[in-house]
């Protein structure tokens, strides 16, 4: 009787303490099964506790996050590397067009015609005296008949007075003759000149060309229009005793708002040889030929080679790509912060005690 009590207080002690709350049962056997099941066990028996907490940890996890926070930065140095890119052919698209746009190229024709609109040849004399002026072709001038005599003149040429554009003070006398204007048979121009004596140390006989002869002859003012052909024209001289022989080319350069005329000049001098008597010598001839130098008509035009659309259109393209990274910038931030909220969640799962 007694061993049968102390039996039965025994089991009433296991009783109460696998006894829950609620009253429900549970075992010493359903524990160890329960725990048989989380534990694995080996082919001969073992359990292996260490290889079930090694599975259990996320070294899988954390080298897909590794991976993916790698690719993560590297996106963005791609983006921010396009973007640099994109900035630059921006402010060198811009910088092309500015320059472009001030500083035109300069494209060069040559336009063949059979004759030139004749040409205004000014020449100042100052005390020196025309003696002829006659037109010859194809090269040709006949052998001197009578040097320092006055001769036959076959020339158009009218006689102006006007004060020069930079001294007021100063009277200039001006000689225009019509030039030569049909250049495929070499029209040439030979005028002579002669001056008895001259206080300057130099003996020299200056000359203007313009553009057209008629411009002159249908001005209403020609001292004024002479005084603004000095004023935009260049200068040269011939001098006495050689023959001087100028060969003309014409240059038309079209600008953005006007147009301008050039006259070119090549000049060839031969020495005379004065045959006259010696008391006739002390006049001082000269002698100038006028003719063109070939049948090409130089023209000059100004191009502004930017193009504005290209440019827009380069631009557009570029903002365009701008706009495109921003997006995906955007979409890498949202992406970024995603990716961190969730690993901040499973962090603060793994640190929480089971319950």
């Amino acid at each position: 009787m007694p061993r049968t009590g102390s039996r039965s207080s025994y089991q009433q002690f296991n009783d109460d303490d696998y006894y829950d709350d609620e009253g429900n049962g549970q075992s010493q056997d359903s524990f160890d099964e329960a725990e048989e099941d989380l534990v694995p066990v080996e082919s001969n028996g073992n359990v292996t506790r260490g290889d079930n907490m090694n599975i259990n940890s996320p070294p899988m996890r954390f080298s897909k996050t590794c991976v993916k926070n790698v690719f993560t930065v590297l996106l963005i140095f791609i983006y921010l590397l396009l973007t640099a890119v994109a900035i630059f052919l921006a402010y060198q698209t811009i910088s092309d067009f500015l320059n472009k746009l001030s500083q035109p190229v300069m494209s060069v024709n040559y336009k063949e015609v059979d004759s030139f609109s004749p040409p205004g040849i000014a020449l100042f004399p100052d005390n020196a005296e025309l003696l002829s002026c006659k037109h010859h072709y194809h090269h040709y001038i006949p052998p001197l008949v009578d040097p320092g005599t006055p001769q036959e003149r076959d020339c158009e040429f009218t006689e102006v007075t006007y004060f020069g554009p930079f001294s007021a003070q100063k009277k200039k006398r001006a000689v225009v003759v019509r030039g030569p204007s049909d250049v495929k048979n070499k029209e040439l121009i030979f005028m002579q000149f002669s001056q008895n004596e001259t206080h300057e140390d130099f003996s020299a006989i200056s000359y203007m060309l313009f553009a057209k002869f008629s411009d002159l002859i249908e001005s209403a003012n020609k001292s004024d229009f002479m005084r603004d052909c000095e004023r935009n024209y260049s200068m040269w001289t011939f001098s006495g005793g050689f023959r001087t022989w100028v060969k003309m080319s014409l240059v038309k350069t079209s600008g953005r708002n006007n147009e301008a005329i050039e006259f070119r000049q090549e000049s060839g001098v031969v020495k005379f040889n004065d045959k006259r008597q010696e008391s006739e010598q002390t006049d001082q001839l000269f002698f100038v030929v006028f003719e063109w130098r070939d049948p090409y008509m130089q023209e000059i035009r100004l191009i502004v080679t930017a193009n504005p659309w290209s440019s827009v259109g380069i631009l557009c393209a570029v903002f365009m790509a701008l706009f495109k990274a921003a997006n995906f910038a955007k979409l890498t931030v949202m992406w970024i912060i995603k990716m961190r909220k969730r690993h901040l969640k499973h962090k603060a799962r793994e640190l929480n005690p089971i319950s």
